[in-house]
């Protein structure tokens, strides 16, 4: 039994009221150890408790442990994608839907599920998450016409939940740090920063009065509806930056959405895709990139190079474990000529809420010397970091940075 079956164990719906508390206790013991066996806990499992127990076993079981009629059990799913999408309908029933996220994840690593992920009758049945949104991609190719459509409805209803989970609020941090990139000196009356012009002038406070008299009044300006600033999002397709493909891809579409700021995505491996045109619709974002292959960040970063027209007012994000295949002083020499013109340059080695992966550990360093702190960041961090990157003030780096 793994650590992650033991968690998972520990959700099973509690007894009733009128079940002792000891006998609670071993009952859910009983579910933790798994095996039809009551020695040692003096608890046999029935109804609800036995079929979790099977749905879990199925998964997780093996190690000599006597099923049914003295028979051996081992983990296992069967061959076929009907007996796949029973389990999985089975543990929606038993277990919360983060737990059956964890379970679906082992099921794809521990028994070689990947294949039957390209037949409509199991991907109705699963619960829509990063990782098999990843998964899925990472097959695009080899999906035939007939699931491409179940495939798509998957990723779209993952999409859907992330955008609205995090589009309100990303929205409203980068049109906050544009109005207050725009601050001027002579605002007007609806444009004072009133925070900003009380703290500038405090040395004016009349306690007679209880008041402060501005010397200096602060405001910012409204943002125009022209273009203010220009976003390049240039990601890493490599395998192991799956999730961090599917979060920005929601984040490409959110901020194409906003007047103020033009924005283009890059994908890359050895080769560079320009998805800008599909932004409207971060599903078609998903579906043109090709998980997988090797990094030739070098090239990706000279195309976003080339679609630089206004540094000063340029914000290019590398989200990359920094793995570099192509020409690795060439590529340090292109971000700091970026960054020299004025190009804010920031630097994810992964965006998920999976901390960060394993990096380049000496490119990293390497971008930290140029002022480029190279970290992993969450979604919800995020459009924190953007914002900043709006103000030219530092970024909010995690205290768990990764920085060398």
């Amino acid at each position: 039994m793994t650590t992650d079956t033991a968690g998972t164990a520990s959700h099973p719906a509690p007894a009733p009221p009128s079940v002792p508390a000891e006998d609670e206790r071993r009952r859910r013991w009983r579910l933790v150890l798994g095996g039809d066996s009551a020695e040692g806990t003096g608890s046999a499992l029935t109804g609800r408790d036995a079929a979790m127990d099977d749905a879990l076993t199925a998964l997780y079981g093996g190690g000599g442990k006597q099923g049914r009629g003295g028979t051996n059990r081992s983990g296992g799913l069967g061959a076929s994608a009907p007996s796949v999408a029973r389990w999985l309908g089975d543990i929606r029933t038993y277990f919360p839907s983060s737990v059956v996220q964890v379970m679906q994840r082992d099921a794809i690593d521990r028994l070689g599920l990947s294949a039957l992920l390209l037949e409509p009758e199991m991907l109705e049945a699963v619960e829509a998450d990063v990782h098999l949104v990843g998964t899925l991609l990472s097959l695009n190719e080899a999906m035939p016409e007939t699931t491409k459509e179940t495939a798509r409805a998957v990723v779209r209803t993952l999409v859907d939940a992330l955008e609205q989970r995090l589009a309100t609020r990303t929205r409203t941090a980068l049109t906050g740090a544009l109005d207050r990139s725009a601050r001027i000196e002579r605002p007007r009356h609806r444009d004072i920063d009133w925070d900003r012009t009380i703290r500038a002038n405090l040395r004016n406070y009349l306690p007679e009065y209880g008041t402060v008299v501005p010397e200096r009044l602060i405001g910012h300006g409204r943002a125009a509806q022209s273009v203010r600033k220009d976003v390049i999002l240039c990601i890493d397709q490599s395998g192991s930056m799956a999730a961090s493909v599917v979060y920005a891809s929601v984040f490409g579409a959110v901020l194409a959405s906003m007047r103020a700021l033009r924005t283009r995505l890059v994908v890359f491996d050895t080769a560079v895709v320009d998805l800008t045109d599909r932004l409207d619709d971060p599903v078609d974002v998903l579906f043109g990139t090709q998980l997988g292959g090797g990094t030739d960040i070098n090239r990706a970063l000279a195309h976003c190079q080339s679609k630089i027209t206004r540094p000063a007012d340029t914000i290019v994000v590398l989200i990359s474990d920094l793995f570099e295949g192509g020409i690795r002083d060439e590529m340090l020499k292109r971000v700091a000529a970026m960054k020299t013109s004025g190009v804010q340059f920031v630097t994810l080695l992964a965006l998920s809420d999976e901390g960060a992966p394993a990096y380049d550990r000496d490119h990293a360093a390497a971008l930290g010397a140029l002022g480029i702190p190279a970290f992993a960041c969450t979604p919800d961090l995020f459009p924190e970091v953007m914002a900043a990157a709006i103000e030219k003030r530092p970024l909010p780096v995690p205290d768990q940075d990764t920085r060398p």
